[in-house]
């Protein structure tokens, strides 16, 4: 089982399993992982800080930010998807800044209420920036998604991020490639699921 990011709206720092909703979730991945399933977690824009500790309790395994892997017979890449949207210049730059690990340390240096403060403030910001942005900026770019392919030499791509579930399929060099987009969690939950037929996508 694989979670690719975003968990959490935001995640200040492994100590927030002191709270009653993070440790709920940690301690759901683990009754997963002691019934014999391996998890996966992946970090995302909103929980890059997400770390060992968290994962420890959870029972899972903390993922690069790309990984190919052998999904159901076919090389799949599962990313988080925010490195996709090369066109939203400004959220690039504040995604060099924030997975700095000097920046990182210096932040979970702070007070916890101080970092809880400082998480609210940013999503705050960051809800009025994507309003005042194009859709279309805050969307995947082509030719970064076609790199990609190429890169890691898959036809399937897996990521999330962008909250336009989707499956695309892309001609890439010739090859018939397919790109699926992971829903976000708002309104009801979703995944995907893969075996030898295919993908497809599950409501819970």
């Amino acid at each position: 089982m694989y979670f690719l990011g975003d968990l959490f709206d935001s995640w200040i720092g492994d100590d927030q399993l002191r709270e009653p909703l993070a440790e709920r979730v940690a301690m759901g991945m683990r009754g997963v992982a002691n019934a014999g399933v391996a998890v996966g977690v992946m970090v995302g824009n909103r929980d890059f800080l997400l770390a060992g500790r968290f994962t420890e309790v959870a029972g899972a395994t903390l993922l690069p930010e790309q990984i190919v892997i052998n999904l159901a017979g076919t090389p799949t890449l599962l990313l988080h998807g925010d490195e996709l949207c090369t066109a939203d210049v400004e959220y690039q730059r504040y995604r060099r800044f924030a997975r700095n690990p000097r920046n990182q340390r210096i932040f979970l240096a702070f007070p916890y209420v101080l970092r809880r403060g400082v998480a609210g403030l940013m999503r705050r910001k960051s809800k009025l920036a994507s309003v005042a942005k194009p859709e279309s900026i805050m969307d995947v770019e082509h030719r970064t998604v076609e790199a990609a392919f190429r890169e890691a030499n898959v036809t399937r791509i897996i990521h999330g991020h962008t909250h336009r579930p989707a499956h695309h399929h892309v001609l890439v060099d010739g090859r018939e490639c397919e790109r699926w987009v992971l829903a976000d969690w708002y309104t009801h939950g979703s995944y995907l699921e893969f075996d030898e037929e295919g993908g497809r996508t599950r409501d819970v």
